[in-house]
Formats: C-alpha cells, sequence, structure tokens
C-alpha cells in the first residue's frame, strides 16, 4: 500500500496535469454552450476532458482504486484506496473568467483521507496535505489562523443556491455571523475557501451543503494546519454530502455555537451536491 506520503505526489501530478490543461482553455463565450446540471449549475468539456487526464494518472499507479467524483460515479466508496477528485472546482467562476477556480485531488484508504491536493489554476498555488504531515503551499508550512476574537475574524461562506428552501435559514445565519464579525466573503470555489483556512487568511467558514469532492482535499489542508471541520452537530466530517464548518479551534466552536441552532432543521440533500 502506498504511504501518505506516495499518494501526495502521485495526486499532485494528477492535479498539475489537469491546471495545464484547463490553463490552455478558453471558456465558451455563448451560454448556451454551457452544459447544464441544474439551476445556475454548469458542467462543460472542459470539466470532462480535465477528469479523463486525472484519471489516466491515477489508473497507472493505483489501477485497483477506486475513482469518485462530480463527473464520475458519485457513489463514495470507503473500502480501500479510493480518489476524490473534482477537476474544476468553480466551473461558474471559469465561465466568467472569474479567477478563482481549482483542481482538487484527494486520496482515502478505508475511509480516512490520506493525501489531499487544492491547486490554485490561475495563480499556479498547490496546496498539499499528508497525513501525519502537514500542510504546505510550496515551500511554506501552512497554519490556521491564531485569532480568537470573533468580532475580529474574517469567515468565508457558500450559498445554498441549489436549496432555495434552505435561504430562510441561511440567511438567519448570515445576518448573525456578518454582524458578531469583520466580514464575509464567498468566492465560489469551496476547495479554495478551505485551504483559505489552512493558510490562515480566513478564520473559519461554513456552508450547508457541500459533496465529498467540493471538500475532500480541504477538509485534510485545514487539519493538518491544525485546525477542526465538523458538520453542523459537531460530528466529524466523512465522504459523504454536507455541511460544513471549519476554522481554528476557537473559531469553530463560535461558529458552531452560532449555526448548531439550525442545524436541527437541515435535512440531508435529497441528491449529489456539488459545487458550481
Amino acid at each position: 500500500m502506498l504511504s501518505p506520503l506516495d499518494l501526495l505526489d502521485l495526486a499532485t501530478r494528477a492535479a498539475t496535469r489537469a491546471a495545464r490543461y484547463i490553463r490552455t482553455m478558453e471558456p465558451p463565450a455563448d451560454p448556451q454552450r454551457w452544459g447544464r446540471k441544474g439551476t445556475s449549475d454548469f458542467v462543460t468539456d472542459v470539466d470532462r476532458t480535465a477528469v479523463a487526464l486525472i484519471a489516466e494518472v491515477l489508473e497507472e499507479e493505483t489501477p485497483k482504486a477506486t475513482i469518485v467524483g462530480e463527473e464520475l460515479s458519485s457513489e463514495t466508496a470507503v473500502r480501500g484506496l479510493v480518489w476524490i477528485v473534482d477537476p474544476l472546482d468553480g466551473t461558474t467562476n471559469f465561465l466568467h473568467r472569474y479567477p478563482m477556480y481549482a483542481v482538487s485531488v484527494a486520496a482515502a484508504v478505508d475511509g480516512i483521507l490520506q493525501a489531499g491536493v487544492v491547486l490554485d489554476i490561475p495563480h499556479d498555488h498547490c496546496y498539499r496535505a499528508a497525513l501525519g504531515h502537514g500542510a504546505t503551499l510550496g515551500d511554506t508550512r501552512l497554519s490556521v489562523s491564531d485569532l480568537t476574537d470573533p468580532t475580529a475574524a474574517l469567515i468565508g461562506t457558500g450559498f445554498p443556491f441549489k436549496r432555495p428552501e434552505w435561504l430562510p435559514m441561511y440567511t438567519r445565519q448570515f445576518s448573525g455571523i456578518l454582524t458578531g464579525t469583520s466580514g464575509v466573503r464567498r468566492t465560489g470555489s469551496a476547495a479554495l475557501d478551505l485551504a483559505a483556512v489552512a493558510a490562515g487568511r480566513y478564520d473559519g467558514f461554513w456552508e450547508l451543503a457541500l459533496a465529498p469532492w467540493d471538500i475532500a482535499a480541504g477538509v485534510l489542508l485545514v487539519t493538518e494546519a491544525g485546525g477542526t471541520v465538523s458538520d453542523l452537530a459537531g460530528r466529524p466530517v466523512g465522504l459523504g454530502h454536507t455541511p460544513v464548518i471549519a476554522g481554528n479551534a476557537a473559531m469553530h466552536a463560535w461558529l458552531l455555537a452560532q449555526l448548531e441552532a439550525d442545524g436541527s432543521l437541515l435535512q440531508q440533500p435529497a441528491g449529489p451536491e456539488n459545487h458550481p
């Protein structure tokens, strides 16, 4: 069995190959050529080609592994080696030439995350983490923020655009978080949001509906950078579709206290959720 560092090296090569391809591509100017998975949720030939490039790298060296992702099987296996892949997290941003989108590749063995890579494509920033070996950006070791005062905190979020019935709950949450902190930001890429938490740029992050391929690599980045990730009930985040709260210990606890009262009202998605 490959070690976490071996898996990290393979994930990095796969993510880098996809990122190089995506940088060469121009998004279709005509929205009629944007494939739709749902309302305001797009998929392009770029996504499909990028995931094929990733799969080729992973299958060559780990032919018995399972690969799951937005453009692949949506059933996340929990036994053996599983690759969790999002070839283009932030497709809507890519289509609008808004420079916040990434490749996310993670490896889990028997349901436990081992390695993860989030590659910020426009800026060529490669965030990497391996279980027990910390998280890095290039040669720089990452560490979550040490801020403990919520009134000084900057928090990331994502909107429940696929679940309009959750908007009243979300707007209550947003109002409480916004008025209790120094600001809230939304990038449109959960993978990059979690990388920002790991790097200490965000003090915390929450979103109500995310798929495993949106978050797997980012979750490992945060935990290996010393942070905490859970659902709205404070339970560890696994490899399923889930709400997410992330941050350093103090900010995670503060966010959890603000959000868990509403968490009991949150129903699990009826089908796969993913980030646009």
